[in-house]
Protein backbone atom coordinates (compact mmCIF):
# COMPACT_ATOMS: atom_id res chain seq x y z
CA UNK A 1 0.00 0.00 0.00
CA UNK A 2 2.63 2.63 1.16
CA UNK A 3 6.57 3.44 1.83
CA UNK A 4 6.94 5.24 4.60
CA UNK A 5 10.21 6.90 5.55
CA UNK A 6 11.56 8.71 8.51
CA UNK A 7 14.79 11.15 8.59
CA UNK A 8 16.41 12.72 11.20
CA UNK A 9 12.84 12.47 13.02
CA UNK A 10 12.79 14.38 16.27
CA UNK A 11 10.40 14.93 19.16
CA UNK A 12 10.91 17.51 22.20
CA UNK A 13 8.33 18.92 24.57
CA UNK A 14 9.85 22.04 25.23
CA UNK A 15 13.46 21.46 26.38
CA UNK A 16 12.77 17.83 27.20
CA UNK A 17 13.62 15.32 24.53
CA UNK A 18 12.10 12.46 23.88
CA UNK A 19 13.50 11.19 20.10
CA UNK A 20 15.95 12.17 17.95
CA UNK A 21 17.71 10.94 15.01
CA UNK A 22 15.16 8.29 14.02
CA UNK A 23 15.80 7.13 10.44
CA UNK A 24 13.86 4.36 9.16
CA UNK A 25 12.62 3.43 5.65
CA UNK A 26 9.67 1.28 6.10
CA UNK A 27 8.59 -0.26 2.44
CA UNK A 28 5.01 -1.21 1.28
CA UNK A 29 4.01 -4.92 2.86
CA UNK A 30 5.80 -4.47 5.96
CA UNK A 31 5.05 -5.34 9.02
CA UNK A 32 7.33 -3.29 11.27
CA UNK A 33 7.56 -3.92 15.17
CA UNK A 34 8.22 -1.30 17.54
CA UNK A 35 9.68 -2.43 20.63
CA UNK A 36 11.72 -1.13 23.90
CA UNK A 37 11.39 -0.43 27.75
CA UNK A 38 8.22 1.80 28.57
CA UNK A 39 9.43 5.04 28.22
CA UNK A 40 11.45 4.72 25.17
CA UNK A 41 9.19 6.51 22.75
CA UNK A 42 7.62 3.79 21.18
CA UNK A 43 3.96 4.73 21.47
CA UNK A 44 4.88 8.49 20.34
CA UNK A 45 6.82 7.67 17.09
CA UNK A 46 3.26 5.65 16.33
CA UNK A 47 1.80 8.79 17.54
CA UNK A 48 4.18 11.34 14.91
CA UNK A 49 3.09 9.00 12.39
CA UNK A 50 -0.38 9.06 12.80
CA UNK A 51 -0.10 12.83 13.11
CA UNK A 52 -1.54 12.82 17.11
CA UNK A 53 1.73 14.46 18.05
CA UNK A 54 3.29 17.56 16.48
CA UNK A 55 6.89 16.37 14.56
CA UNK A 56 9.55 19.04 16.26
CA UNK A 57 12.35 18.09 13.94
CA UNK A 58 13.04 15.92 10.34
CA UNK A 59 10.83 14.85 7.75
CA UNK A 60 8.16 11.99 7.56
CA UNK A 61 6.77 11.19 4.23
CA UNK A 62 4.62 8.69 2.66
CA UNK A 63 4.77 7.47 -0.66
CA UNK A 64 7.24 10.52 -1.40
CA UNK A 65 4.72 13.27 0.11
CA UNK A 66 6.18 14.76 3.13
CA UNK A 67 3.08 14.43 5.94
CA UNK A 68 4.71 16.63 8.69
CA UNK A 69 2.12 19.28 8.46
CA UNK A 70 -0.98 17.25 6.92
CA UNK A 71 -3.59 16.52 9.35
CA UNK A 72 -4.38 12.48 10.54
CA UNK A 73 -7.72 12.82 8.39
CA UNK A 74 -5.64 13.35 5.09
CA UNK A 75 -2.63 10.63 6.06
CA UNK A 76 -4.75 7.41 4.43
CA UNK A 77 -3.78 6.39 7.72
CA UNK A 78 -5.80 3.80 10.33
CA UNK A 79 -5.22 3.43 13.82
CA UNK A 80 -6.05 0.54 16.27
CA UNK A 81 -5.65 1.70 19.86
CA UNK A 82 -5.10 -0.36 23.27
CA UNK A 83 -9.09 0.09 24.08
CA UNK A 84 -11.45 -1.00 22.23
CA UNK A 85 -13.33 1.95 22.05
CA UNK A 86 -16.31 0.60 20.51
CA UNK A 87 -19.69 2.35 21.04
CA UNK A 88 -21.51 -0.22 22.92
CA UNK A 89 -24.99 0.87 21.88
CA UNK A 90 -24.11 0.18 18.09
CA UNK A 91 -24.14 -3.35 16.57
CA UNK A 92 -20.74 -4.72 15.12
CA UNK A 93 -21.77 -4.11 11.65
CA UNK A 94 -22.80 -0.37 12.94
CA UNK A 95 -19.44 0.09 14.75
CA UNK A 96 -17.59 -0.82 11.41
CA UNK A 97 -19.41 1.05 9.56
CA UNK A 98 -19.63 4.46 11.20
CA UNK A 99 -16.46 6.03 9.64
CA UNK A 100 -17.62 5.21 6.22
CA UNK A 101 -21.24 6.61 7.12
CA UNK A 102 -19.17 10.01 8.12
CA UNK A 103 -17.50 10.03 4.92
CA UNK A 104 -21.09 9.67 3.29
CA UNK A 105 -20.29 6.38 1.60
CA UNK A 106 -23.18 4.75 -0.50
CA UNK A 107 -25.23 1.85 1.43
CA UNK A 108 -23.94 -0.72 -1.19
CA UNK A 109 -20.29 -0.06 -0.48
CA UNK A 110 -20.34 -0.02 3.28
CA UNK A 111 -22.32 -3.15 3.37
CA UNK A 112 -19.46 -4.88 0.55
CA UNK A 113 -16.88 -2.76 2.63
CA UNK A 114 -17.79 -4.08 6.11
CA UNK A 115 -18.70 -8.05 5.03
CA UNK A 116 -15.68 -8.04 3.26
CA UNK A 117 -13.94 -7.05 6.60
CA UNK A 118 -16.11 -9.28 8.46
CA UNK A 119 -14.95 -12.29 6.23
CA UNK A 120 -11.70 -11.87 7.15
CA UNK A 121 -11.77 -11.41 10.41
CA UNK A 122 -14.59 -14.60 11.07
CA UNK A 123 -17.00 -12.02 12.59
CA UNK A 124 -19.71 -12.42 9.89
CA UNK A 125 -22.29 -14.64 12.47
CA UNK A 126 -21.40 -11.61 15.25
CA UNK A 127 -22.54 -8.68 13.08
CA UNK A 128 -25.58 -7.86 14.72
CA UNK A 129 -24.53 -7.60 18.17
CA UNK A 130 -23.57 -5.63 20.49
CA UNK A 131 -20.18 -5.03 22.11
CA UNK A 132 -21.58 -6.25 25.91
CA UNK A 133 -22.14 -9.94 23.61
CA UNK A 134 -18.50 -10.09 22.84
CA UNK A 135 -15.29 -11.89 24.21
CA UNK A 136 -12.38 -9.09 24.10
CA UNK A 137 -10.65 -11.15 21.42
CA UNK A 138 -13.74 -10.59 19.48
CA UNK A 139 -14.09 -6.82 20.36
CA UNK A 140 -10.32 -6.52 19.31
CA UNK A 141 -11.65 -8.06 15.87
CA UNK A 142 -14.30 -5.66 15.35
CA UNK A 143 -11.71 -2.47 16.34
CA UNK A 144 -9.41 -3.73 13.43
CA UNK A 145 -12.74 -4.64 11.18
CA UNK A 146 -13.12 -0.76 12.10
CA UNK A 147 -9.51 0.13 10.71
CA UNK A 148 -9.78 -2.40 7.74
CA UNK A 149 -12.91 -1.01 5.79
CA UNK A 150 -11.30 2.18 5.67
CA UNK A 151 -8.96 0.56 3.24
CA UNK A 152 -5.87 2.74 4.35
CA UNK A 153 -2.23 3.26 3.15
CA UNK A 154 -0.96 2.00 6.56
CA UNK A 155 -2.16 0.08 9.73
CA UNK A 156 -1.14 1.55 12.84
CA UNK A 157 -1.58 -0.94 16.20
CA UNK A 158 -0.59 0.59 19.60
CA UNK A 159 -0.40 -2.29 21.66
CA UNK A 160 -3.96 -3.98 20.63
CA UNK A 161 -3.62 -6.77 23.03
CA UNK A 162 -2.22 -5.37 26.00
CA UNK A 163 -5.87 -5.52 27.64
CA UNK A 164 -6.57 -9.48 26.58
CA UNK A 165 -5.71 -12.33 29.08
CA UNK A 166 -2.50 -14.76 28.32
CA UNK A 167 -4.72 -17.13 26.53
CA UNK A 168 -6.64 -14.27 24.47
CA UNK A 169 -3.15 -12.56 23.57
CA UNK A 170 -2.32 -15.60 21.74
CA UNK A 171 -4.76 -16.30 20.02
CA UNK A 172 -5.49 -12.78 18.83
CA UNK A 173 -1.94 -12.65 17.51
CA UNK A 174 -2.27 -15.73 15.71
CA UNK A 175 -5.28 -13.62 14.26
CA UNK A 176 -3.44 -10.55 13.41
CA UNK A 177 -0.63 -13.20 11.77
CA UNK A 178 -3.58 -14.48 9.65
CA UNK A 179 -4.47 -10.90 9.11
CA UNK A 180 -1.16 -9.88 7.46
CA UNK A 181 -1.05 -13.36 5.54
CA UNK A 182 -4.61 -12.33 3.96
CA UNK A 183 -3.49 -8.43 2.85
CA UNK A 184 0.25 -9.31 2.03
CA UNK A 185 0.15 -6.01 0.93
CA UNK A 186 -0.73 -3.74 3.65
CA UNK A 187 1.89 -2.16 5.17
CA UNK A 188 1.41 -2.66 9.20
CA UNK A 189 3.17 -0.45 12.30
CA UNK A 190 2.89 -1.96 15.32
CA UNK A 191 3.77 -0.73 18.93
CA UNK A 192 4.47 -3.26 21.52
CA UNK A 193 5.96 -4.22 24.89
CA UNK A 194 6.07 -8.17 24.49
CA UNK A 195 8.94 -9.22 22.75
CA UNK A 196 7.19 -12.45 22.07
CA UNK A 197 4.65 -10.45 20.03
CA UNK A 198 7.25 -8.52 17.93
CA UNK A 199 9.53 -12.33 17.21
CA UNK A 200 6.38 -14.05 16.18
CA UNK A 201 4.68 -11.29 13.93
CA UNK A 202 7.58 -8.62 12.82
CA UNK A 203 8.71 -8.71 9.23
CA UNK A 204 11.77 -6.45 10.65
CA UNK A 205 11.74 -5.30 14.52
CA UNK A 206 12.81 -1.47 15.47
CA UNK A 207 14.55 -1.19 18.72
CA UNK A 208 14.44 1.72 20.47
CA UNK A 209 15.90 2.92 23.54
CA UNK A 210 17.52 6.45 25.17
CA UNK A 211 15.39 8.15 22.72
CA UNK A 212 16.39 6.67 19.58
CA UNK A 213 17.10 3.46 17.53
CA UNK A 214 19.27 1.05 18.87
CA UNK A 215 18.88 -1.34 15.62
CA UNK A 216 17.19 -2.56 13.30
CA UNK A 217 16.33 -6.05 11.36
CA UNK A 218 14.55 -9.36 11.06
CA UNK A 219 13.72 -11.19 14.49
CA UNK A 220 16.46 -13.72 13.92
CA UNK A 221 18.57 -10.72 12.84
CA UNK A 222 18.54 -9.00 16.10
CA UNK A 223 18.25 -12.49 17.90
CA UNK A 224 21.57 -13.76 16.33
CA UNK A 225 23.41 -11.35 15.79
CA UNK A 226 22.50 -7.84 17.74
CA UNK A 227 24.11 -5.22 17.90
CA UNK A 228 24.85 -4.00 21.49
CA UNK A 229 24.65 -5.52 24.92
CA UNK A 230 21.00 -3.69 25.04
CA UNK A 231 19.20 -5.82 22.11
CA UNK A 232 20.97 -8.91 23.08
CA UNK A 233 19.59 -8.76 26.71
CA UNK A 234 16.24 -7.26 25.63
CA UNK A 235 15.39 -9.92 22.51
CA UNK A 236 15.11 -13.13 24.07
CA UNK A 237 13.58 -14.70 26.92
CA UNK A 238 14.93 -15.64 28.96
CA UNK A 239 17.36 -12.93 28.38
CA UNK A 240 20.94 -13.23 27.77
CA UNK A 241 23.44 -13.80 30.60
CA UNK A 242 26.26 -11.50 31.25
CA UNK A 243 29.19 -12.37 32.92
CA UNK A 244 32.54 -10.21 33.27
CA UNK A 245 35.30 -10.99 31.56
CA UNK A 246 39.15 -9.59 31.06
CA UNK A 247 40.68 -10.03 27.65
CA UNK A 248 44.03 -12.04 27.03
CA UNK A 249 46.03 -12.86 24.24
CA UNK A 250 43.79 -14.58 22.02
CA UNK A 251 41.30 -15.31 24.60
CA UNK A 252 38.91 -13.73 27.89
CA UNK A 253 39.29 -14.87 31.10
CA UNK A 254 35.43 -15.01 32.39
CA UNK A 255 35.30 -16.50 36.46
CA UNK A 256 31.79 -16.27 36.40
CA UNK A 257 31.61 -18.61 33.86
CA UNK A 258 34.05 -21.05 36.15
CA UNK A 259 36.58 -21.14 32.93
CA UNK A 260 40.27 -19.61 33.45
CA UNK A 261 40.27 -18.88 30.03
CA UNK A 262 37.93 -18.43 26.84
CA UNK A 263 39.55 -18.52 23.93
CA UNK A 264 37.53 -16.66 20.96
CA UNK A 265 38.31 -15.17 17.26
CA UNK A 266 36.86 -12.12 17.45
CA UNK A 267 39.03 -8.88 17.54
CA UNK A 268 39.87 -7.90 21.04
CA UNK A 269 40.64 -5.03 23.11
CA UNK A 270 44.59 -5.09 24.48
CA UNK A 271 45.09 -7.55 27.25
CA UNK A 272 43.57 -6.37 30.31
CA UNK A 273 40.19 -4.89 28.61
CA UNK A 274 37.12 -5.27 30.44
CA UNK A 275 34.39 -7.10 27.96
CA UNK A 276 31.47 -8.79 28.92
CA UNK A 277 30.58 -12.16 27.81
CA UNK A 278 26.93 -13.02 26.64
CA UNK A 279 25.41 -17.08 26.27
CA UNK A 280 21.78 -17.06 26.03
CA UNK A 281 20.63 -19.78 28.31
CA UNK A 282 19.78 -22.49 25.68
CA UNK A 283 23.61 -22.03 25.00
CA UNK A 284 24.42 -23.57 29.17
CA UNK A 285 24.24 -26.74 30.16
CA UNK A 286 24.95 -28.18 34.04
CA UNK A 287 27.82 -30.08 34.49
CA UNK A 288 26.87 -32.45 37.89
CA UNK A 289 30.11 -33.18 38.44
CA UNK A 290 31.10 -29.66 39.03
CA UNK A 291 30.39 -27.23 42.08
CA UNK A 292 31.04 -24.06 40.87
CA UNK A 293 28.02 -22.69 41.03
CA UNK A 294 24.98 -22.85 43.64
CA UNK A 295 21.42 -23.29 42.49
CA UNK A 296 19.27 -20.68 43.80
CA UNK A 297 15.69 -21.88 41.66
CA UNK A 298 14.45 -24.37 39.23
CA UNK A 299 11.49 -23.34 37.12
CA UNK A 300 9.72 -26.47 35.47
CA UNK A 301 7.57 -25.52 33.21
CA UNK A 302 7.17 -29.17 31.06
CA UNK A 303 8.77 -29.53 28.10
CA UNK A 304 11.09 -27.65 29.43
CA UNK A 305 13.28 -26.10 33.42
CA UNK A 306 14.85 -22.95 34.24
CA UNK A 307 17.50 -23.27 36.25
CA UNK A 308 18.92 -20.16 37.81
CA UNK A 309 22.33 -20.15 39.43
CA UNK A 310 24.88 -17.99 41.12
CA UNK A 311 28.48 -17.51 39.98
CA UNK A 312 31.40 -17.98 42.67
CA UNK A 313 31.74 -14.09 41.27
CA UNK A 314 28.04 -13.46 42.77
CA UNK A 315 26.83 -13.36 39.21
CA UNK A 316 23.24 -14.46 38.26
CA UNK A 317 23.27 -17.33 35.34
CA UNK A 318 19.71 -18.60 33.79
CA UNK A 319 20.37 -22.77 32.02
CA UNK A 320 17.80 -24.07 30.02
CA UNK A 321 17.20 -27.63 30.11
CA UNK A 322 15.00 -29.82 28.23
CA UNK A 323 15.74 -32.77 30.49
CA UNK A 324 15.55 -33.57 34.24
CA UNK A 325 17.83 -30.92 35.67
CA UNK A 326 18.46 -33.33 38.81
CA UNK A 327 20.10 -31.09 40.79
CA UNK A 328 18.31 -28.94 44.42
CA UNK A 329 17.94 -25.98 45.61
CA UNK A 330 21.40 -24.99 47.41
CA UNK A 331 22.86 -27.79 45.72
CA UNK A 332 26.18 -26.76 43.92
CA UNK A 333 26.73 -27.45 40.20
CA UNK A 334 29.20 -26.77 37.09
CA UNK A 335 28.54 -25.32 34.27
CA UNK A 336 29.81 -26.24 30.15
CA UNK A 337 29.13 -24.41 26.92
CA UNK A 338 30.70 -24.10 23.70
CA UNK A 339 32.96 -21.20 23.10
CA UNK A 340 31.39 -20.55 19.42
CA UNK A 341 28.07 -19.49 21.11
CA UNK A 342 29.48 -17.02 23.28
CA UNK A 343 29.29 -13.11 22.26
CA UNK A 344 31.73 -10.74 23.43
CA UNK A 345 30.74 -6.65 24.00
CA UNK A 346 32.82 -4.57 25.03
CA UNK A 347 32.97 -1.77 27.82
CA UNK A 348 30.45 0.33 25.21
CA UNK A 349 28.03 -2.22 25.47
CA UNK A 350 29.15 -2.54 21.32
CA UNK A 351 29.35 -6.16 20.41
CA UNK A 352 33.00 -7.25 19.16
CA UNK A 353 33.20 -9.07 15.90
Amino acid sequence: MADMILRDVAKAYGEVKVLSNINLDIKKGELIVFVGPSGCGKSTLLRMIAGLERITGGDFSIDGVRMNDVPPAQRGIAMVFQSYALYPHMTVRDNMAFALKIAKKTSAEISAAVDKAARILQLTPYLDRLPKALSGGQRQRVAIGRAIVRDPKVYLFDEPLSNLDAALRVATRLEIAQLKEAMPESTMVYVTHDQVEAMTLASRIVVLAGGGISQVGTPMELYERPENEFVAQFIGSPAMNFVAAVTEKGSVSAPGLGTASLPTSVALPGSGAKVSVGLRPQHLALDTSGSTHRVEMTEALGGVSYIHLTAPTGEKLVVESHSDPEVKMGGMTGIRFDPKDAMLFADTGLRLR
